[in-house]
């Protein structure tokens, strides 16, 4: 049996982004299940804001593909999310604006993939608002199943050691539940590409 496939990105690409730290932990604890994980940075994927004419004029990007047509061989996908004023930041939500354009779902059959979500903010709610907002626009977009369980890493400045990896461990530990939920529900429910 094939093993399951987790696409995993962090919304933010700024030097020393903590939801791209947090994006890499999980590749690595979701790699530990024996699942095999892609792990990328939206800043390989550059994208146009979005724009009606702009589709209409010159079609869909082909970063927008790219990404899509990666969501699409993959039967699960960790999204982990840094909080810009109570929501997703604009770079995320741009991606997921792109490659979830009706054209392209018809074209790659990429919804229905299982998601799971994580955020990062240096507060004391671990940017838990962004969360809301990431797991309704990822049901609107991708029509997908995001599971119940997930991860927000509060006071995120300090919260990750020089390897990469959590040092408290109630955050870590929730990042595995996660991370072994998205395996176990991605393997069961979800058509790989």
């Amino acid at each position: 049996m094939a093993a399951t496939r987790i696409l995993v990105f962090g919304g933010s690409t700024r030097t020393g982004s903590l939801s791209a730290r947090l994006a890499a932990l999980a590749a690595k604890e979701i790699g530990l299940l024996g699942a095999e994980v892609t792990l990328i940075s939206l800043g390989d994927y550059p994208l146009p804001i979005y724009n009606g004419d702009l589709e209409k004029d010159e079609g869909i990007p082909e970063n927008a593909r790219k990404l899509a047509r990666l969501i699409q061989t993959h039967q699960g996908v960790f999204i982990a999310t840094p909080e810009y004023n109570h929501s997703l930041p604009p770079l995320l939500k741009n991606a997921i604006d792109w490659s979830s354009r009706p054209k392209l779902t018809a074209e790659l059959h990429h919804r229905g993939r299982v998601y799971a979500i994580g955020s990062t903010s240096d507060g004391m709610i671990g940017g838990a608002r962004a969360l809301i907002d990431l797991r309704k626009v990822i049901a609107t977009a991708y029509g997908a199943l995001t599971i119940a369980e997930q991860v927000s890493v509060s006071q995120a400045k300090t919260a990750f050691d020089d390897h990469g990896s959590l040092t408290q461990e109630a955050p870590l530990t929730l990042l595995r539940t996660v991370c072994a939920r998205l395996v176990e529900v991605a393997a069961r429910f979800a058509e790989p590409g």
